[in-house]
């Protein structure tokens, strides 16, 4: 499952395994700098992501590169049943507009970032 750790510097993604393979790559470092919000959601989300690279099991696990038709490129590591880590993040620096993540964590992350943000 993804490993996902905030700290000063920011959130470090690990992606063990098989998900490195379908992200296409085993670790997603994202600066402080390159965080424009943070949000936690009590789980998952059922909005459209759009197209995909990687592997969606219906109602169970989104895992890849989605691109909105409208343009938004998304970084997903979703499971159903936990809660949900939402990163607006400047695309420039890390290669994506939003990073959807499933972590018990997300609610202690979301407040962190929103602190540090808020400085």
């Amino acid at each position: 499952m993804t490993q996902t750790n905030y700290g000063p510097e920011g959130v470090d993604v690990h992606f063990p395994g098989w998900e490195a393979a379908m992200v296409g790559r085993s670790i997603l470092r994202i600066p402080t700098r390159a965080i424009q919000s943070a949000r936690a959601e009590p789980g998952w989300t059922s909005e459209i992501l759009g197209m995909r690279s990687g592997l969606v099991v219906s109602g169970y696990r989104k895992l890849g590169t989605f691109t909105h038709p409208a343009g938004a490129r998304r970084l997903v590591s979703m499971k159903r049943g936990m809660p949900l880590l939402r990163l607006r993040t400047d695309r420039r620096e890390t290669g994506f507009d939003e990073i959807l993540l499933s972590t018990d964590d997300a609610l202690r992350i979301a407040h962190g970032i929103d602190g540090s943000l808020a400085q």
